[in-house]
């Protein structure tokens, strides 16, 4: 397994923007973050292959964008950012592009976004 570091979590008001960065310890096909907000179970919010394909959660299509720019790093722009979207949110990581949503091989230990209204 890799270990996953996330950093670029904060406070921050609705309708701004954050940026998330994950860093893998060695390269990994298949990276992605899930999210858990207080008293919820953890819930897909995006994927990303290498060299290419995404998959987005229905609730955050249209307003973030994962991205990497090499096989060990990932990162999580979030626009038009609701309260809903308050949440830790962790880096996750699986050498199966398809399984990632649903059994990620690795987590980071997550990072706090709080989004006021």
């Amino acid at each position: 397994q890799v270990q996953l570091v996330e950093s670029g979590g904060g406070l921050v008001q609705a309708g701004g923007s954050l940026r998330l960065s994950c860093a893998a310890s060695g390269r990994i096909y298949a990276m992605g973050w899930f999210r858990q907000a207080p008293g919820k179970e953890r819930e897909f919010v995006a994927a990303i292959g290498w060299p290419g394909g995404t998959s987005y959660a229905d609730s955050v299509k249209g307003r973030f964008t994962i991205s990497r720019d090499n096989a060990k790093n990932t990162y999580l722009q979030m626009n038009s950012l609701k309260p809903e979207d308050t949440a830790v949110y962790y880096c996750v990581a699986s050498q199966l592009f398809h399984t990632i949503a649903t059994f990620p091989q690795s987590w980071g230990q997550g990072t706090q976004v709080t989004v006021s209204s």
